[in-house]
């Protein structure tokens, strides 16, 4: 009997909120995207912090990042909402590399600096390769 995950169970995969605005940046449709590129059944999870990050760009940035955090928000609604007990001195990157080494879950971000930190941890990391596909750094 084999304790790895079936193939059609879904794989949680947190994303960070720069991938929410990959629609708009680069004309992907990511839930899509990434369960092809994956090939199999996607939890998508929006982490609370991710969410406040985006809430907080809606309420105050310039007209074109609330716009795109607006639009982001409305593509989070297709997420699994994880609220995280936070220590306030970490920050939303810091949040996410600690969920997903403790998840074992890949996460979806464009961020250099965070994709960084999370292969350093060796977690997969998803991105926009080349502004037309996604491509994945590491082994699920």
């Amino acid at each position: 009997m084999s304790t790895s995950p079936k193939r059609n169970e879904a794989l949680k995969v947190i994303l960070d909120s720069n991938a929410l605005f990959v629609p708009l940046e680069f004309k992907l449709d990511v839930f899509v995207e990434v369960e092809h590129l994956l090939n199999r059944n996607v939890d998508f999870v929006l982490l609370s912090p991710v969410k406040r990050e985006l809430e907080q760009l809606a309420a105050k940035d310039s007209p074109k990042i609330r716009r795109q955090a607006v639009y982001a928000l409305k593509l989070a609604e297709k997420c699994k909402y994880v609220a995280v007990d936070e220590d306030q001195k970490l920050s939303t990157d810091d949040v996410i590399v600690k969920v997903a080494k403790a998840w074992n879950s890949p996460v979806f971000t464009n961020d250099k600096q965070l994709r960084s930190k999370l292969r350093d941890i060796s977690v997969p990391v998803i991105y926009v390769r080349q502004k037309s596909r996604l491509e994945i750094d590491g082994l699920i």
